[in-house]
């Protein structure tokens, strides 16, 4: 099993990185993590819905590029389903028993996602409803696809 993060925009700040460093590190025991990261488009200062949706589509693009198609996309969308821990692990569970050997999570840039990827996503997933730096998002999702593994696995913790 291997899970990808794909996200846009560079982790700069070195606390979220040892964080999201030490939940690789304990994922290592359950799957193989690869974390990749696509640059941003440049937001101008006062910029049009018009210029925002061309910008959130060419980080949509650069996103879908990067995925095969026999992978399981799951978007960190604020419209999307929100659901509890033990739901997050049993969904994680059943794409294994499907044969999903690789999945995906995407964490759009900013302004949000672009249309292709929207079209491209397997299921749409809700945090929360409130907003979330992207780069925190970050590492809150890697402890939950931890916490999801620890779950499937009847492990201590998740409590």
């Amino acid at each position: 099993m291997k899970i990808r993060i794909l996200t846009i925009g560079k982790l700069k700040e070195k606390y979220l990185v040892n964080g999201i460093n030490e939940y690789v590190k304990r994922l290592n025991a359950y799957c193989k993590v690869e974390m990749v990261e696509v640059p941003d488009e440049p937001i101008p200062d006062n910029a049009s819905e018009n210029v925002e949706n061309i910008i959130k589509n060419k980080e949509a693009d650069k996103i879908v590029a990067k995925i095969k198609d026999d992978e399981y996309v799951i978007v960190l969308d604020l419209h999307g389903k929100e659901i509890d821990s033990v739901a997050f692990s049993k969904h994680i569970e059943e794409c294994m028993i499907r044969g999903k050997s690789t999945i995906t999570f995407v964490i759009g840039g900013s302004l949000g996602l672009g249309k292709s990827l929207l079209q491209r996503a397997n299921y749409r997933l809700c945090f929360s409803k409130m907003t979330f730096p992207h780069q925190l998002m970050k590492l809150i999702l890697v402890e939950q696809v931890y916490r999801a593994f620890k779950i499937m696995n009847n492990q201590t913790y998740h409590k």
